[in-house]
């Protein structure tokens, strides 16, 4: 039987993986790498797949079929890359040193390290496949910010919520939607402020901006050992009661979800 601390151990460490100072740095990321794959990488949108499958269809409706596999490859890298990240999860969300999801993180800053010494032109093809990989990994990892669905690698899905949590707050005065609202406008600031800062590194330093990215990466791989707590004070683990409600709570969402 597992004791309390175990589950409290895990119940901290759950908090942690959804932290606002995690998801920011991650949309930085987002940002900055569909920024970097567009300007450097040949014109391919690394993150969202939506503008690569448009692009597709519109070769393909021109008959250029070359175009139509290099817009295909991306799509099919950000499959295997949401594979891959259920597959950590399955294999090492047990673990009690580091979170599964620090895993994808720490797997994520070392991968760009390899892609920024990828040549121009001729290895285009190999990073942007890497990087629509690497970025469906970060979107199945990260699907939550403060207990709200977000996603760190686009934004539509999050000016929406941000727009429709303002509107409830003007219609009902609630605090909460107020925060909620401005919460998810805060991510699609660091999601654009990271596309702004891509576009002035990647014009300096070319290939080689990207490992601007690991510095963001890092920064959010630390904060997984230095979460507040939901009250929005640091210390203890809540009474074990909380806790363990809290935790079933969580754990209901998720298994509803299919993530832990």
């Amino acid at each position: 039987m597992k004791s309390n601390g175990d589950h409290l151990e895990r119940q901290r460490k759950r908090w942690m993986t959804q932290s606002y100072f995690l998801g920011s740095m991650l949309a930085g990321v987002g940002g900055f790498l569909d920024a970097y794959t567009y300007l450097v990488r040949g014109g391919v949108f690394a993150n969202a797949q939506t503008g690569n499958i448009v692009l597709l269809g519109l070769n393909l409706a021109q008959w250029k079929l070359g175009r139509v596999l290099y817009y295909l490859v991306p799509v099919g890298a950000f499959a295997l890359g949401i594979i891959l990240a259920e597959f950590i999860r399955r294999r090492f969300q047990k673990y009690r040193v580091v979170h599964w999801r620090q895993l994808v993180v720490a797997a994520e800053c070392l991968v760009l390290v390899g892609v920024a010494f990828l040549p121009l032109g001729e290895g285009d093809v190999p990073a942007n496949v890497v990087i629509s990989f690497l970025c469906a990994m970060q979107v199945e990892a990260f699907q939550k910010v403060d207990g709200q669905v977000v996603s760190t690698v686009m934004c539509t899905g999050n000016l929406r919520s941000a727009t429709e949590a303002i509107y409830r707050y003007r219609v009902r005065g609630n605090k909460e939607d107020r925060t909620k609202g401005l919460k998810y406008y805060g991510i699609v600031l660091f999601f654009a402020a990271g596309a702004l800062v891509g576009t002035l590194l990647s014009e300096v330093f070319a290939e080689k901006a990207v490992l601007f990215c690991c510095v963001l990466l890092v920064g959010g791989f630390v904060s997984f050992y230095f979460r507040e707590e939901k009250s929005g004070g640091s210390g203890p683990c809540p009474p074990e009661g909380k806790a363990a409600a809290d935790g079933e709570k969580e754990k209901k969402d998720e298994k509803e979800k299919g993530i832990s």
